[in-house]
Parts: structure tokens; C-alpha cells; sequence
């Protein structure tokens, strides 16, 4: 039995990206997963890291509920789509506003000789979807998933593996089953 906390990274709820988080979820509990969820767009949090580490801003009761979520978890899901080329700028702004030093890593001193992850032991599961099929915007766009995979859950420790859903205008009735069975399949499975 996994600990599972999903984050759903969409700012509304009613749309592929939540119907899918909803899919997962179910598929986990149906299985007695451990299950926490947030919904990004039912958080209330200020997205700038005004200073950098400069100066550490008070983290708002919503980010200290995300860290602690994922601290508890051993598996995180999360769930966006592709604007732009990356993440949802809020997205970025909770990870920003979270994944700090003494949190998801820490330097060493000196720096040059790296950082201690700290959340390793971890797994993630990162469903993206975009506009366009996947394998096309990658070769004309280049890796949208290197952002959250290497540089943010990576570098904190994360075994993290991709899911790559799209085209999503105009899904069909039958490739929208085809996704519900995978992702379904994933939550019972935890993965």
C-alpha cells in the first residue's frame, strides 16, 4: 500500500487534467491507497519568491500543507498541462515558494561541491498533457517535462517517470476510454 498524495496543477478543476487526477484517485482508494489531494486553484498563496534565498518568505498555511503532504508521502502524482512550452506559471510559483534549501535540498559547502537531496526515496508520477501529440511538440519544441522531472523533483531526490497525454483538443470518446483505462490502471497500481 502506497502513501499517495496527488497534486492536481491546473488552476480548474473542471477540466481533462481534473477529470484524469479524479480517475487516478479513484483507482487508488478502489485499491487502499493511502490518498491526500490538492487542487492548485483551491490554494491561496502568494506564487513569488519575492528575494530568492536571500531572504526566506513566510510560507503561507497552503504551502505549509503541500510540504507537509509531500514530506508524508511516498508517492507523488501530479497532474498539467503544457502552456506556453512548460508548467502553469502558478505551477512553477508553488514549486518555487516550497522546494526550498532545508526542504528538497540543501547546498554543500562550498557549493561547488553540490547539494543533498534531501527527498530521496521518493517516487513521482508526472502526467502532462498537451495541445499537440507529444512526440511532435518535443521534436519542434524540444523536452517540456525537464523542468518538473530533472531540475525540480530530480534534483530533490525524486524517481520520477512520465506520462504524455495529448492531443487533447477534440478528444475523441474512444481515446478518452483508452486514457481513463491507463491512468485508472496507475492509481490502482500506485505508480
Amino acid at each position: 500500500m502506497e502513501k499517495i498524495f496527488i497534486l492536481l496543477g491546473h488552476s480548474d478543476k473542471e477540466t481533462l487534467n481534473g477529470a484524469l487526477a479524479d480517475i487516478y484517485e479513484s483507482g487508488a482508494k478502489e485499491a487502499g491507497h493511502d490518498v491526500r489531494r490538492m487542487n492548485i486553484g483551491d490554494l491561496s498563496f502568494d506564487p513569488i519568491l519575492h528575494k530568492g534565498y536571500k531572504e526566506i518568505q513566510e510560507l503561507e498555511p497552503d504551502l505549509k500543507q503541500v510540504q507537509e503532504n509531500i514530506k508524508w508521502c511516498n508517492h507523488l502524482v501530479l497532474f498539467f498541462p503544457v502552456w506556453h512550452g512548460g508548467p502553469p506559471a502558478i505551477l512553477k510559483g508553488l514549486f518555487d515558494r516550497t522546494f526550498l534549501p532545508g526542504f528538497a535540498f540543501q547546498f554543500r559547502e562550498p557549493q561547488f561541491l553540490g547539494w543533498k537531496k534531501l527527498l530521496g526515496g521518493k517516487t513521482a508520477r508526472v502526467v502532462v498533457t498537451s495541445g499537440s501529440p507529444p512526440l511532435l511538440a518535443r521534436i519542434l519544441f524540444g523536452d517540456h517535462t525537464n523542468e518538473i522531472k530533472q531540475n525540480l523533483l530530480g534534483f530533490a531526490g525524486f524517481k520520477v517517470k512520465i506520462t504524455e497525454l495529448g492531443p487533447t483538443v477534440k478528444v475523441s470518446e474512444s481515446k478518452f476510454k483508452r486514457w481513463q483505462k491507463k491512468i485508472s490502471k496507475l492509481g490502482k497500481i500506485g505508480a
